[in-house]
């Protein structure tokens, strides 16, 4: 229970009152908490920036409420709206979509990672309980938030794939992250990934997937891992090789610096998510130089050494750009705009940065 309570102070308040649907789920990701600890910084919680900061970040009742627009309800829009809400501010929320989430409705669908249905579970029962105005499958203007007399407007639109300046980028071999995850577009049986940050293994991890998650079939995960739960060994390990189901694709994960492909990731979970890769005979290189893409395939340098990589798919998580066209087009209307989340700054789609930066603005206003 400790990270759970991390997650949520008043978890066995809520449960006791039968309102286990107000309950923020611990989506096991370490990243604020395990991760935190073992680099010395001060331990917290990605769905809960308030944990082991509640001095410091207050959710104090407002005297003045006000009205808010918050545009965009991904991580960073729903953190915000819903701690402005629960202070007392009237709030209301657009999005686009057909759903809430932005980018949790990719993460939630990557093996291992079901737990991203919970926190959206969360914040969809919040904006009821908390009486927050959602308009979904709304684009809104700059024009229809200046007519909408807001005291306050809060810009978290997000991100774009960035699309790197390589030759054939446009080849029909091509595809985005987005439509390999949501099966927008076909992926084949020879594959690169161009880019090997938390996005590019999310995607091997995706499309190399097959049968039952681990996460979600305990005697999945005992066989992947080497577990045996039945006879309890020492240590519970059987000794054996473990067993992973794999999709049947070759899958090279390219990166363009020469550090360690996945140094970038978790403390405590990367080594996890580099294993499952190589237990699924992802080729991992570093130090690549993209050349072009053309019908043969990828054609890139290792190290200074030309190599064709004969691919019929090639899926680019190569970073993402701010989307900041409304905030910029809000600039000189003279109202109260904020920017946050990927919107303010995309590096990674780090979400306990986007969560974290809009609880606080949030608490502020």
């Amino acid at each position: 229970m400790a990270r759970p309570m991390l997650a949520d102070a008043e978890f066995v308040n809520k449960a006791r009152e039968g309102r286990e649907d107000e309950i923020n789920t611990c989506i096991a990701c370490n990243q604020a908490c395990l991760d935190h600890t073992f680099t010395g910084q001060e331990v917290s919680c990605l769905v809960n920036p308030r944990a082991c900061h509640e001095t410091l970040l207050r959710y104090v009742p407002t005297n003045s409420p006000k009205r808010i627009a918050v545009v965009g309800a991904g991580p960073a829009g729903l953190g915000y709206a819903t701690v402005a809400a629960q202070r007392g501010h009237a709030v209301t929320l657009f999005d686009g979509a057909a759903e809430i989430g932005g980018q949790f409705n990719l993460a939630k669908r990557v093996p291992g990672k079901e737990e991203f249905y919970e926190t959206l579970r969360y914040y969809a029962r919040m904006i009821k309980v908390l009486d927050i105005e959602l308009h979904l499958h709304t684009s809104v203007d700059a024009a229809q938030l200046r007519a909408g007399n807001f005291d306050e407007i809060v810009i978290a639109t997000g991100i774009e794939p960035r699309v790197p300046q390589v030759q054939g980028i446009d080849h029909s071999s091509v595809i985005s992250y987005i439509d390999a995850i949501l099966e927008r577009k076909p992926v084949g049986s020879t594959v690169a990934i161009m880019g090997a940050g938390g996005i590019g293994f999310d995607v091997a991890e995706f499309i190399l997937h097959k049968g039952t998650s681990a996460a979600l079939d305990l005697d999945v995960f005992a066989r992947e891992w080497g577990i045996d739960f039945e006879h309890h060994p020492r240590g519970g390990v059987t000794g054996m090789e473990p067993l992973v189901e794999k999709a049947d694709r070759e899958v090279f994960l390219l990166q363009r610096k020469s550090t360690p492909v996945g140094r970038g990731l978790g403390k405590t979970t990367g080594w996890t998510h580099r294993l499952s890769l190589v237990r699924r005979e992802v080729k991992m290189l570093n130090g690549v130089e993209y050349h072009k893409i053309d019908d043969d395939g990828l054609h890139i340098s290792v190290n200074g050494a030309p190599q064709l990589l004969a691919v019929d798919t090639v899926i680019v998580c190569a970073g993402q750009l701010p989307l900041r066209t409304l905030y910029d087009e809000l600039q000189d209307s003279g109202m109260r705009v904020s920017l946050i989340g990927g919107a303010y700054e995309a590096a990674e789609l780090d979400a306990k940065r986007a969560i974290n930066q809009a609880s606080y603005l949030a608490a502020m206003v």
